[in-house]
């Protein structure tokens, strides 16, 4: 039997158990953690430093972690802000505009040796991409993460009223990209 997310935490903080607790905590989060900052920046090897940072992250600041929110809207929250924090660093280092940056996470994606245009995956990769930043992190947790919007609000501070509205403008973008390309 797995322990869930207190026990884990419990274990986290005894110093006997604290490496063995970690660990598992990894091995629950870290796939569905990748998937979703991958998605956000697009390639695999900076999708691995992101995941890593982030929990550096989370070993250094679990001790004080409040439990005021699930274990697992706080470790989305950090993996949020760290790939933000990527964008932003790639956005300075390249010294282009972040629609720029979106355009070049878009050739990645085409230039991703599985790359098939005809393939609605793909496609739909690529229009996300297209999306404002807010509504890609909305679309990117409801859609392939299925999170609720009271979770959502949690991980991202914002109301549920602006998250459905910010997910309604997405599919509808995303639909209407699908339909013209």
């Amino acid at each position: 039997m797995h322990p869930d997310d207190k026990e884990l935490i419990h274990l986290f903080r005894q110093p006997d158990s604290r490496e063995k607790a970690f660990t598992a905590i990894i091995k629950k989060y870290q796939e569905k953690l990748y998937w979703y900052i991958r998605r956000m920046v697009v390639d695999h090897d900076d999708a691995n430093d992101v995941l890593q940072n982030m929990f550096i992250k989370v070993w250094n600041a679990l001790d004080n972690f409040r439990e005021e929110s699930q274990l697992y809207t706080w470790l989305y929250r950090i993996a949020t802000n760290e790939s933000l924090t990527f964008l932003e660093a790639q956005k300075k280092r390249t010294a282009v505009s972040l629609s720029d940056v979106e355009s070049n996470l878009s050739n990645k994606i085409k230039a991703d040796r599985y790359f098939d245009s005809n393939k609605l995956e793909w496609k739909l990769q690529v229009a996300m991409q297209q999306l404002p930043e807010k509504q890609r992190i909305v679309f990117n947790l409801r859609y392939y993460d299925e999170m609720p919007y009271e979770e959502m609000s949690r991980v991202l501070g914002t109301s549920e009223g602006a998250l459905k509205a910010s997910y309604h403008h997405a599919v509808k973008k995303i639909e209407e990209f699908i339909k013209n390309n």
